[in-house]
């Protein structure tokens, strides 16, 4: 099973441009009927745009873009180039225009719109599909905030915490990453505090910029 990044939700932002108005929004899809439901649904929301420009990528799948008018290669392509950069798949960007009355250029419409489905990307935010092992780790209390430093520095995410006794964490790995992890547990705290695998997910979760 592969490790991909997708948009985490939908994402939103906008900004004016020369009087022109750019509204940038990200999906997460699964099927090109998702991408083309969703690029269809602005196109009616905004039925009074001047364009709804667009683009999507998915996994093993279609790759496709439009200008929806623009002159050509300044919309559609730039906000692909933008996902393909970020790294997504399974993802399809709108970015609607309503012409301010001032001409933007050839340069002016690629930035512009590089920049709106760059917007709405980080408003989005990515996660890492993959395979995560899933531990269940009890821990003294005194190891605590030394445990939660290592789930982040190995790329962990901290699922569930029980404050009873003792702290017991459940934490999701990186599959690569749970058997280095453990074992610095062993090491750090002399084996007082030891975990053990308790299942595998296939899917996404959020991370930061550090951990694509």
């Amino acid at each position: 099973m592969e490790e991909y990044l997708v948009p985490s939700g939908f994402g939103e932002d906008e900004f004016i441009e020369k009087k022109s108005r750019f509204i940038g929004r990200v999906w997460q899809v699964e099927t090109e009927e998702e991408a083309l439901e969703k690029i269809q649904q602005m196109k009616k929301q905004h039925y009074d745009a001047t364009h709804n420009c667009w683009a999507y990528i998915l996994k093993d799948g279609a790759v496709r873009f439009s200008d929806d008018g623009e002159p050509g290669g300044t919309a559609g392509m730039p906000m692909l180039q933008v996902l393909q950069r970020e790294g997504l798949f399974n993802v399809v960007c709108v970015v609607t225009r309503y012409f301010g009355g001032i001409l933007l250029g050839a340069g002016g419409l690629v930035r512009a719109y590089t920049k709106g489905a760059k917007i709405a990307v980080d408003a989005a935010g990515k996660s890492m599909k993959r395979v995560w092992k899933v531990l269940y780790v009890p821990c003294p209390y005194p190891f605590y905030e030394r445990v939660k430093l290592e789930v982040a520095a190995f790329g962990g995410i901290l699922r569930k915490t029980d404050f009873g006794a003792e702290v017991e964490l459940e934490i999701l790995l990186p599959r690569d990453q749970a058997e280095p992890f453990l074992d610095r547990l062993t090491d750090m705290t002399s084996g007082t505090v030891e975990g053990m695998e308790i299942g595998m997910e296939y899917r996404a979760f959020p991370v930061g910029k550090d951990q694509e």
